[in-house]
């Protein structure tokens, strides 16, 4: 289904950066003054004419103009004012789309007013079940870390500058070739860096760095890829750093803690973009279907990194099948979640009971495949798979997550995952969150959502004890 287009605030930002009067632009793009005046103001959307002559106009790439990320923001808005709604007359979605689109800056304010009142909720309601104080400061700091997910979650989850330059730091070292890469990383390292890398037992410590006699010391305890993964990190923030202190200077985060956190998500970020170039791993996702138990062993990585790399393949002109991603612990905290696609996570509230992420965890070592639809009509392929990261030793509890990936169902013919599957057939029927899914017919909803008004029938019981009303 095609949507229309409006870009009306992304064209104004851009023609106030440049300095150019209306007059100058509509000059410039080849079209009237009256017709950029109402694209400005949303109330005409652009033909793939216009669009490219905004693209070539302003020279910026096309993922400017997409409207995926106004998809987004509607969808944020959408749960947050379902939730803050209480008893009101719901906001229609017109009106909270038009929102979206005319005043980005306007929705993201509300949206950071949304998640501090959460916050502040959730403290009030620690204080109220006599919780420590130290405690409660805890769960004040997701503050930043919740800030960087939407760093992230803005961005598409793909840093094109850090992604390019990685790229070419892998076909310096070798990276770009089928090869050991901890053997080409240490000797990188050792070579290039000054810098001897030691093995030892850690306990928690994955990596750590002695700037004083230039040692990198790695847990023996962690398996190869993890180990590779933390020698390219190093790699990556040594030589990139520039790019990275500059993405993050962009980004204009609101606290130092924020900073901190990014900065390590973006080494992270270099770091796995290092070990599967984009290139070479987009090519070699295509030939393996996506099948991410032969991509992990193709290039050394963990299928935590193949499922995460899989969700950035976004370059413009080179774009992989587009993948959402995410990460959950088996009491359904969603702990990493990344998406180049529509599909939504609950950002205030547990994810859906009937998605196969949750069966997986009572399938360990298995891949669960399920065709799934959406309240909105569209339907995916979705993948589950358990994974236990051992501690290696018998008094610390091993790390157990369940790893979530999929895309649209116009893509999932690339996928391996859907041999044998009728991708036209019965799909199980999904959504967001049961606070703002739209279903009626739901046997596994667990609480009315919150834009609906509910009544209790006297006289009959069904598994779902109450009624939706418009």
């Amino acid at each position: 289904m095609r949507y229309k287009l409006f870009v009306g605030p992304k064209v104004r930002s851009l023609r106030a950066r440049n300095g150019w009067r209306l007059e100058a632009c509509a000059r410039k793009l080849g079209i009237s003054v009256s017709y950029l005046s109402q694209i400005e103001a949303n109330q005409r959307p652009v033909t793939d004419r216009v669009l490219m002559g905004l693209i070539e106009t302003f020279g910026v790439p096309a993922e400017t103009f997409e409207a995926d990320g106004d998809q987004r923001l509607l969808a944020d808005l959408r749960e947050a004012v379902a939730e803050s709604g209480s008893a009101e007359v719901p906001i229609p979605l017109s009106e909270l789309r038009q929102v979206a689109q005319q005043s980005p800056g306007l929705a993201r304010r509300f949206l950071d007013l949304h998640r501090a009142n959460h916050r502040l909720a959730e403290r009030l309601k620690l204080t109220e079940e006599a919780v420590a104080l130290d405690e409660a400061m805890s769960a004040s700091s997701l503050l930043p870390y919740e800030e960087v997910r939407d760093f992230f979650h803005f961005k598409d989850n793909y840093i094109d500058s850090l992604d390019r330059a990685a790229e070419d730091l892998a076909q310096e070292i070798g990276l770009d070739q089928p090869a050991s890469a901890d053997m080409l990383l240490e000797m990188y390292l050792r070579e290039r860096l000054g810098v001897r890398v030691r093995y030892a037992p850690l306990g928690d410590v994955m990596r750590r760095y002695d700037p004083a006699v230039h040692e990198l010391w790695l847990n023996t305890a962690q398996p190869a890829a993890t180990r590779a993964f933390q020698m390219a990190f190093h790699v990556a923030v040594a030589n990139l750093s520039d790019i990275i202190e500059a993405e993050l200077s962009d980004a204009r985060f609101k606290s130092p803690e924020a900073v901190d956190v990014c900065r390590i998500g973006l080494g992270n970020y270099a770091a796995g973009a290092l070990l599967t170039p984009y290139r070479r791993f987009a090519a070699a996702a295509r030939e393996q279907r996506h099948d991410v138990e032969q991509l992990a062993a193709h290039f050394g990585a963990s299928l935590e990194q193949v499922c995460h790399r899989l969700s950035t393949l976004q370059r413009p002109g080179q774009r992989g099948v587009p993948f959402y991603f995410v990460r959950l612990d088996y009491a359904g905290n969603i702990t990493k979640r990344h998406s180049a696609t529509r599909f939504r996570f609950a950002r205030f509230g547990g994810a859906c009971p009937l998605w196969n992420v949750h069966d997986a965890v009572a399938s360990p070592d298995r891949f669960l495949v399920q065709v799934a639809s959406m309240p909105d009509g569209d339907r995916y392929l979705c993948v589950a798979r358990a994974v236990v990261k051992r501690s290696e030793s018998y008094l610390a509890p091993d790390r157990r997550y369940v790893l979530g990936f999929g895309c649209e169902i116009a893509h999932a013919h690339e996928l391996v995952y859907s041999e044998g599957l009728d991708l036209k057939g019965p799909a199980a029927p999904i959504g967001v969150s049961c606070r703002i899914c739209e279903r009626d017919d739901c046997a596994q909803r667990a609480f009315p959502p919150v834009d609906r008004r509910l009544s209790v029938p006297k006289h009959e019981r069904r598994t779902v004890p109450f009624r939706l009303g418009s």
